[in-house]
């Protein structure tokens, strides 16, 4: 029973937080998630649950602001990160986790650094935006980074509708293969049942923000959250 609540009561109050995080910016969930996680599971199973309470949350939200989602590019984004996932997987399972940590860390860095001199992405960029997603959310649950920096640029309820549902759509696929591959037991389903109580709160609370920051200040608040996410998990590969 104290395992339980111990594990219940700090995901809820975690998603509370990535919940929050998750409305005002659009993506950061799990960035936002799993260091909590970590203070009660190890970082495979808290990836898992954080992935799962993820798909709760983005498939709910998808469905109900689907007016603003732009079909098509959440569908390009949603299948070319299926082709990542695999390698992604395999990391998860075999690479060496600080390493992981700090090359993510890196990769998020630059991906900041392109989106400060890149202003517009475009469509061709979809496809390997995608791919890294997808390779990055079986490794490390962390897939928002590469997917903002492609839709960033569109009207702000646009931008977070869209990415909630390729997120959705990447998360359910994600979620399939842990199954699978059998990384859900126990441990991770009480984590997730914690978390899902969470989302409501957070959701609220950061959707009064969200509509409250100014278009032209969403670009900046997104590469700030980034970087500080970014120096988070390289401070973290490191400690």
């Amino acid at each position: 029973m104290i395992e339980f609540l111990t594990l219940t009561g700090v995901a809820l109050l975690v998603f509370v937080v990535a919940a929050l995080v998750q409305a005002v910016t659009g993506f950061g969930s799990v960035l936002a998630a799993v260091p909590g996680l970590l203070l009660v599971t190890d970082p495979a199973r808290a990836v898992v649950a954080a992935t799962a309470v993820s798909l709760v949350l983005t498939a709910g939200i998808a469905l109900r602001e689907r007016a603003y989602v732009d079909r098509r590019d959440s569908l390009l984004l949603t299948l070319t990160g299926i082709i990542g996932m695999p390698v992604g997987l395999v990391l998860l399972t075999v690479a060496d986790e600080r390493l992981l940590t700090a090359g993510i860390a890196v990769v998020m860095l630059v991906l900041v650094l392109l989106m400060a001199l890149m202003p517009k992405v475009g469509r061709r960029g979809l496809p390997v935006a995608g791919i890294v997603s997808g390779g990055l959310l079986t490794s490390t649950g962390m897939n928002g980074p590469p997917l903002v920096m492609v839709l960033i640029d569109r009207e702000p309820r646009r931008y977070r509708a869209t990415l909630q549902a390729v997120f959705a759509g990447q998360d359910l696929v994600a979620v399939a293969a842990f199954l699978v591959l059998g990384h859900v037991d126990v441990e991770v389903l009480l984590l997730v049942v914690g978390g899902v109580a969470g989302l409501p709160v957070g959701w609220r609370l950061g959707d009064a923000l969200f509509h409250r920051v100014p278009r032209e200040r969403l670009r900046p608040l997104v590469i700030g959250t980034l970087v500080v996410s970014a120096a988070v998990v390289l401070v973290n590969s490191v400690v």
